[in-house]
Order: C-alpha cells, then structure tokens, then sequence
C-alpha cells in the first residue's frame, strides 16, 4: 500500500520515496483483544464493533512483576475514546514496571448512553478476575484506572461494585467487579450535575455526538459521589486546580467522601495544567504526577520495591 502524502508530490530525487506498509506486524508487537462477552453485550442492537466492548492486553517483559493487574478506561466525555494518550500510553508505563495491563474499549456514543458503559466497566473487572489465572495475574491485586470520563466510569464501577451472583450460569459473572485499588486522573465525576439552565455537560456532549434527545435529569444519578461507602477501594487521585473543562472541586469532593467513610486515599492537585494531560506530557511539573503514583502503588505492595 502506497502512502498517498509520499506519492502526491514529485520525487526530489532518483531515488523513490514510497513506504509501503504491506508487512505483517511482528507478533511480539501485536496485542491480544478479548471480548467481554461471549455473544452479543446487553444493550446492544448489533455485533459492530461499536457495540462489541472489549480487552487489550499488554504484558510486562518477561513476566516481570508480583501479579498485579489494572484495567484503563480512557477519557472521551462517552463520545468518543482517547485510547493512545489515556490508554496505550499509560500501559507501556505500567508494563515497564512489570503490571499487566488491559485497555477497556467500552461503548460510546449516542447507542450507548449511560448506564451501558457502566456495564462494560464492571464487566471487565469481572472478566479478568475470572481469567486471572490464564493471564498469570494475582485475583486479589486487580486494579482501575479511569481519565477523565473514563474516571467517571472506574469510579462508579468501584462505588457500585457487586459481589457477583453465585447461581448465575455465566461463571464470570459469579465473581465480584470491585477493584482492588482505584486510579484516577483529572476525573469526571460531576458531569451529570444539573447546572442552574438545568442543562448538563454529559448531555451537552452527547447532543454533539447526534443521536436521540438527552434529557439532563435522566442522569443525574449516576453520580459516584454519593454512593461512596466504608467499601471502597484504596484510591489515587491526580488533577489540576485550573482545569477549565472538569472541575477540580469534583475530584475534592470525592476525596472528603472516600476520607469521610475512612476509605484510604491520596491526592494530588497541581497548580497549573490543561484538561487531558496523560501522563503530564512535555511539562516537568505535571509529568511528576506518575512518579507519586508509583511511590503509592509500591507502598501498597503493588509494585517490586526495587
């Protein structure tokens, strides 16, 4: 396959400037994708990709590591996913420290609106329980990252996680969808908040994204922060004071939740930074944000101390 910004303009030179782009790529470069369910998902109108829900693993070098796992669900307001910036990008700096790591591909968009996503999250934590063996991970030390309204999504997975029904017939869903520790960057958490036109930013996005009417008040529910119990896991939290998109109070208010009910919890709030920073990027302030997480999770027993 010929590249068509390489074959547009006249060649400089004798020499061709043609990529092809017609090689297989090397197994050891390929991830592995899982689907959540065996056959068609709950809520869903066809077996389209959009409305399939799925895992992709990432393994650590040589098996490195002490069995934890997390599972990442990137931003995107439930229009759309970043999964490069939230999603690989954060996996290669787990797996460099020896965790596995699964990408979730839930569903978005105007055929998925609140709570199909939620069942995709509680799912996936259900999911890699159920295989924890298969994939040499330890079911004890499973983990959920969430940016953004990803964040939105592991949060309310943590919060309204089940212990599993011990009679149902699909083994996977007789296990619990608690994650055993909960990472969140620059959360959404507030989105389905009524403001004072009695309009919503989740419904505001979805309007964008097309799709049948989104009444603000259909939503409003689905806020994590009052379904804060003394059951929730272990949380780190990361955001910026002058987010303009997401407002940081969201992320403040969910802390003095989880401290309230004794739940442990860290946060860091920077000074300065766009919304959708990642991994904090280019900037030598936000980029330390990984680094305290990494000094958290070792703490924890969820990294090797050296």
């Amino acid at each position: 396959m010929t590249l068509c910004g390489a074959a547009a303009q006249p060649a400089a030179s004798s020499q061709s400037a043609t990529f092809r782009g017609d090689i297989a790529t090397p197994e050891a470069l390929r991830p592995e994708s899982f689907r959540l369910w065996p056959g068609r998902a709950p809520n869903a109108q066809s077996d389209g990709p959009s409305e399939t829900p799925s895992l992709t693993i990432f393994r650590p070098q040589n098996a490195r590591g002490d069995g934890t796992a997390v599972i990442i669900a990137p931003g995107g307001a439930y229009v759309g996913l970043a999964s490069i910036l939230e999603g690989l990008e954060p996996a290669s700096w787990f797996t460099s420290r020896g965790v596995t790591v699964f990408v979730l591909t839930y569903r978005v968009g105007p055929a998925a609106r609140l709570p199909t996503p939620l069942l995709d999250g509680a799912r996936a934590v259900r999911f890699v329980r159920a295989h924890a063996a298969d994939f040499h991970i330890d079911a004890a030390k499973i983990g959920m990252m969430g940016f953004s309204a990803g964040g939105h999504l592991a949060a309310t997975t943590a919060v309204q996680a089940t212990p599993g029904d011990a009679a149902a017939a699909d083994p996977v869903e007789r296990l619990s969808s608690r994650p055993d520790f909960l990472i969140l960057g620059y959360p959404w958490l507030e989105g389905m908040q009524l403001n004072a036109e009695g309009r919503s930013q989740y419904c505001d996005f979805a309007r964008l994204g097309g799709g049948p009417p989104c009444n603000p008040r259909d939503y409003v529910g689905f806020a994590p922060i009052s379904k804060v119990t003394d059951g929730a896991p272990p949380t780190f939290i990361y955001h910026t004071t002058n987010d303009q998109l997401v407002p940081v109070l969201g992320s403040v208010r969910f802390y003095e939740a989880l401290v309230s009910h004794k739940v442990p919890v860290e946060m860091h709030l920077f000074e300065s930074g766009s919304h959708g920073s990642g991994l904090g990027g280019a900037s030598p302030t936000l980029s330390n944000w990984p680094e305290l997480l990494q000094e958290w999770l070792r703490r924890r027993g969820l990294l090797p101390t050296t």
